[in-house]
């Protein structure tokens, strides 16, 4: 490599938090901004443990086993992204909590893994949970309540300003219900009872009105998250379609909506059951206990409507962890511009695509900070064009969603006439489409509309920034490659784009658009010949051997 090379390694700001529930462990990996107003996902991984699936009151052998096994492959991507040791946390909820074997459990954990396994109190859980809300909800303002159903147990909060006021956890989970119930065959009105009777012991309801009652309520939970999905698709209509207007309201759902969803997922029969299934996936096994709860928790807190965020506890971790990292600078209330654009992006995407478009916002992260240490261009690459280009890469796949032909216009045209990022003004919004606009196919012209009322520097940085999504798009298509570790390097002759694979495996494109599955080489030669325009200067990309 030429000694004039210089690297530009991605900012080391990385925080990992585990969430070891009873039904699932996540894994969520976010590069920090430096001010410590923002965090970028990275990497999410979900494994389907159920860790109480033997046993209510303790950790089996066979739950262990699958534990450390989950464990081991976080263990392996967190390594790979050379996370500090001092910035992973990891937190066990209600079936660690009364697990008669935690400490046996939780020093086989360290001692095989290498983690130390923080076990939450309820009240804990409750208020991190609240956190992770505020990353993505604008509800810094108001009082709300926070309904968060785990397999093992479901928190309440009642916080304002990021202060808690009331958190309490109680004993009700969709994974217990449904082994005390359901499997059991002692009946849904059993359940219902049962649930009825533990918020009235709880004096829940009491409590809530002694702290001033709450202004809204939002669920954070992947069950509510499964069920509001069910109410959107029409399921307890039998529709189960997709209608994009839908996409413009906010996430949320009404008393009737959930009692729909709920006597749909009550009804019995084969048919019924194959059709929850197809619909729920692995979720299904556990939903109608999780339904039920949901619709006696509306009941006994006179909930009318809820409104539902993507983000929980695992994302709450984060944000206390920044909180303590910074020294209490972490502004909980300072993300809404950047809490919009998530918002965005997962309303839009599942879990394949939204994991495209991180790996696409970290590919053009790399090259723009590459590229803002060169001198030989006429404009300034400033920190808010770093927002905008993150911004389109999380956003500009979401217009698949409508069909694969035409989704860069799709995407545009969602951003340009929706109301749906906050705190950006008309030109940035503008500005953000028009990047998504211009991904792919024809590349824009500079002299024609809408770039010919640009002011030159506009025009060439906003070029630049073109450019550099282009490139992105393609180059995250590749399934194998390790994309934490793509270099883009400069010398005075040449720049150099060095992708780095974690697999032997050879490097496979693997195009979201299907009618151009066999064209990704072209395409990149294209975006090459397009750099080396611009910026008078080879370009190389070069491929694992």
């Amino acid at each position: 490599m030429n000694s004039n090379m210089q690297s530009n390694p991605i900012s080391s700001q990385l925080f990992t938090s585990i969430d070891m529930g009873t039904n699932s462990f996540k894994l969520l990996i976010v590069h920090a901004d430096p001010s410590g107003r923002s965090f970028v996902p990275v990497e999410r991984l979900k494994e389907p443990v159920v860790v109480s699936r033997e046993s209510p009151t303790s950790i089996s052998a066979l739950s262990q086993a699958r534990a450390l096994q989950s464990l081991q492959k976080f263990k392996s991507l967190i390594l790979s992204h050379n996370v500090s040791s001092d910035r992973i946390r990891c937190v066990a909820t209600e079936a660690l909590r009364r697990a008669e074997n935690q400490k046996q459990f939780v020093e086989a954990v360290y001692e095989d893994v290498g983690l130390k396994v923080d076990v939450l109190s309820g009240e804990e859980e409750a208020r991190l949970v609240y956190l992770g809300v505020l990353q993505f909800l604008p509800v810094f303002e108001k009082s709300v309540l926070c309904v968060d159903i785990g397999g093992g147990s479901t928190e309440f909060v009642v916080g304002k300003r990021g202060d808690v006021k009331l958190a309490v956890s109680l004993k009700l989970g969709h994974v217990n219900l449904t082994q005390m119930f359901i499997k059991n065959g002692f009946g849904l009105e059993k359940m219902r009872d049962y649930i009825r009777h533990a918020i009235d012991e709880s004096g829940l309801v009491d409590k809530l009105k002694e702290s001033d009652g709450f202004e809204g309520v939002v669920g954070s939970s992947g069950t509510i998250r499964a069920i509001e999905n069910a109410v959107f698709s029409g399921y307890g209509a039998d529709l189960c379609q997709f209608n994009l207007e839908g996409y413009k309201r906010d996430w949320r759902f009404g008393t009737r909506e959930l009692s729909r969803v709920v006597a749909k997922l009550c009804s019995e029969g084969d048919e019924e059951l194959i059709r929850r299934e197809g619909f729920f996936k692995r979720r299904s096994e556990f939903i109608v206990a999780g339904a039920v709860l949901l619709e006696e928790i509306f009941k006994a807190f006179g909930i009318e409507e809820m409104e539902v965020s993507e983000y929980a506890l695992v994302e709450g971790v984060i944000a206390d962890s920044l909180a303590k990292a910074f020294d209490g600078f972490y502004d909980l209330n300072a993300n809404a511009r950047w809490r919009s654009v998530i918002r965005l992006a997962t309303r839009f995407n599942g879990k394949k695509r939204m994991n495209h478009a991180i790996h696409c916002a970290n590919i053009a992260k790399e090259i723009f900070l590459g590229l803002r240490k060169c001198n030989d261009f006429n404009v300034i690459l400033d920190d808010k064009d770093l927002e905008y280009l993150e911004a389109a890469c999380f956003l500009h796949n979401i217009g698949i969603i409508t069909g694969k032909k035409g989704y860069h216009k799709q995407s545009y045209h969602i951003i340009k006439n929706g109301d749906h990022l906050h705190s950006y003004t008309a030109e940035e919004v503008e500005h953000l489409a028009l990047l998504m606009r211009y991904q792919r196919k024809k590349f824009p012209k500079l002299h024609r509309a809408p770039l010919k009322n640009f002011t030159e520097e506009a025009k060439r940085k906003f070029i630049i920034m073109c450019l550099i999504i282009r490139l992105s798009v393609i180059l995250q298509r590749s399934e194998n490659m390790d994309l934490q570790e793509v270099e883009f390097l400069e010398s005075s002759e040449s720049f150099k784009l060095v992708l780095k694979q974690q697999t032997q495996e050879p490097l496979v494109m693997v195009c979201e658009d299907q009618v151009n599955k066999n064209s990704d080489a072209l395409l990149l030669e294209q975006e090459v010949e397009h750099f080396k325009r611009l910026f008078k200067k080879e370009m190389e990309v070069v491929y694992p051997s």
